[in-house]
């Protein structure tokens, strides 16, 4: 059995990463999984622990840290997010892939220790598309979302860091492009639904 491939997916807030990410999982028919972030920020409505991330306080995620359990981990706006190791090597070595929704930061770092993985950037093709998304949320406030789009700035000047790129204005398209690219990455594109 292959080892399960590595799938990197950064982009901007409203970028869709979470969107295309369901829609890949709910499609079923690849040995596919996110893996669950651990994270200090508090939970919004709606989030599932375990599920959508791990709410952890902030001692207790630096006491992860400390004891290595992370492959990459960064501090985005004040909380702590981090890639526990569990949630990628045990799966791996079972012919899962795994996909990391993560940011540029945690990028580099997991590029670093897996030079293998596939790396994908996904945006949109233009700032008002990012704002109109974040707007739409209503999770956040004026001064929340122009740090985000601030950071999405600085995110875009990383595009070239990464192999693919993706342009998510329209779903339909922009899920079966990362469908090929996830597909591709099994054996070498031998992948066939177990």
């Amino acid at each position: 059995m292959c080892q399960g491939p590595l799938i990197i997916l950064s982009g901007p807030s409203g970028s869709g990463k979470s969107t295309v990410i369901r829609r890949l999982l709910h499609e079923g028919d690849l040995p596919l999984r996110l893996a669950v972030s651990a994270t200090t920020r508090p939970r919004r409505e709606g989030e599932c622990a375990g599920v959508d991330y791990y709410f952890w306080t902030r001692e207790h995620f630096l006491e992860q840290v400390r004891a290595g359990a992370f492959l990459e981990h960064a501090e985005v706006y004040g909380n702590l997010y981090g890639t526990p190791r569990g949630e990628v090597e045990d799966h791996r070595a079972r012919g899962c892939g795994v996909v990391l929704d993560i940011d540029t930061q945690g990028a580099r770092q997991i590029r670093r220790l897996y030079p293998e993985a596939v790396s994908v950037f996904l945006c949109t093709s233009s700032a008002a598309v990012y704002e109109q998304r974040l707007r739409r949320r209503g999770t956040e406030d004026d001064a929340a979302i122009a740090r985000r789009l601030a950071a999405a700035e600085r995110e875009l000047e990383h595009v070239r860091e990464y192999q693919h790129l993706v342009i998510n204005d329209d779903l339909e398209v922009a899920v079966a492009q990362m469908r090929d690219l996830v597909v591709r990455s099994f054996c070498g594109g031998d992948c066939r639904a177990r």
